[in-house]
């Protein structure tokens, strides 16, 4: 098997040739080991794309998460200057604002007061809302706009055509061997994004109606977002739902204000290509909630962080999960991967193939993204393991 055969039947719950490794990396980990400048991978598609490829093929990735979108190919000329200091690079905006952009972590869009900005509650008009992207070069804008453009998109036309380059560019670049991922953002995790999680979770007990109304419509959003992704070639979709864990909401807050909303996202991408693999990462203590989590009708779960980080041993996912949705992580990114010794990884690693093997229908990531400052030689061990034990 090539590594994109290798991830579909582990997604299609089968027993590939040996279990597939695929791991998100944390944006400041491509800035500190792709050897592209950091503008160069925030900024551009073509970038992200190479550092995406680039270090799949360094630590023999099966399969490539694009989880940034596209951009817009005339992001320069809205640039005044740009500032360089050792640890970090400021871009300066022609309207006033500017972007702090870390050697080692990700970029953020500032007023130029140095402020971010997030809108109230109460000024939300639902009917104003479609689709909220947490990692544009504007950050968080309202009603939305992509970039540094002036005015919103009509929602016939909300996504702009580069949208899906960086995803176009990976296929290019990673050719037909290695399997490839879209992402979009839960209509929990957009509402979150555009409120600042706070107040977010405010609304949800101040105007719960409203919070429904807002929720409706960014589905909406996602589902045309999907579609697009699905139009594409990839081999999957990862619906990104961090926030929806023990540690931020109930179980029954999960079941009113997530469930039905990435059910109805899920269902709408299905009905246009209902073969396209659809997942979700929720980080944290999700233990709690994987049943629910099977409701939505995701074909997979991401992340699984184990204890201390979350509440997901793998053997009682496994239980649960097992024949009805595959399984991508549980191995601990921060106490494994960045600060474990060499035995401490080896020994984690095998005991997750252990488990996660038995009966197909999982891929060896770690729990959440690897953390910027992660050794390369920790992360490589990922697929030595798992090609030594199949």
């Amino acid at each position: 098997m090539n590594s994109r055969e290798r991830v579909a039947t582990a997604m299609q719950l089968g027993v590939p040739d040996r279990v597939p490794v695929m791991c998100q990396l944390a944006i400041g980990h491509y800035f500190l080991y792709s050897g592209l400048a950091p503008l160069e991978v925030w900024f551009t598609s073509e970038g992200f794309a190479e550092a995406l490829v680039k270090l799949a093929r360094r630590y023999h990735f099966d399969g490539i998460l694009v989880n940034l979108p596209g951009r817009d190919p005339d992001w320069e000329t809205h640039v005044d200057r740009i500032d360089t200091a050792p640890r970090e690079t400021r871009v300066h905006w022609k309207n006033g604002c500017f972007t702090t952009v870390p050697h080692d972590d990700n970029p953020h869009y500032y007023q130029p007061d140095g402020s971010r900005y997030f809108p109230t509650f109460e000024e939300v008009d639902p009917g104003a809302l479609f689709y909220v992207e947490p990692w544009d070069l504007s950050d968080i804008t309202y009603p939305y706009t992509w970039g540094m453009e002036a005015e919103p998109r009509p929602r016939d036309a909300f996504f702009p055509p580069w949208n899906v380059d960086t995803v176009r560019a990976v296929r290019a670049k990673a050719g037909p061997e290695l399997s490839v991922h879209g992402e979009l953002f839960s209509p929990f995790a957009q509402l979150l994004e555009l409120l600042n999680y706070e107040n977010a979770l405010l609304a949800i007990l101040d105007d719960p109606g409203k919070v429904h109304a807002c929720l409706a419509v960014l589905a909406e959003g996602a589902i045309d977002l999907g579609r697009r992704l699905a139009a594409e070639e990839i081999d999957a979709i990862d619906m990104a739902s961090p926030f929806a864990g023990a540690g931020l909401i109930s179980r029954q807050h999960y079941q009113e204000f997530v469930l039905p909303y990435e059910r109805r996202v899920i269902d709408g991408i299905h009905a246009v290509r209902p073969d396209l693999p659809l997942y979700t990462h929720t980080c944290g203590s999700i233990g709690d909630r994987l049943d629910l989590m099977l409701e939505t009708r995701t074909n997979g779960i991401d992340t699984l962080d184990p204890p201390p980080l979350g509440t997901v041993e793998l053997p009682e996912a496994k239980r649960i999960l097992a024949g009805k949705a595959f399984i991508k992580g549980n191995v601990d990114p921060v106490n494994t991967l960045l600060n474990g010794t060499r035995e401490r990884i080896l020994a984690d690693v095998a005991e997750r193939l252990a488990i996660g093997a038995e009966v197909g229908g999982y891929i060896l990531s770690t729990a959440c993204a690897v953390a910027p400052h992660t050794r390369s030689e920790h992360i490589e061990l990922l697929a030595a393991v798992a090609s030594s034990s199949s």
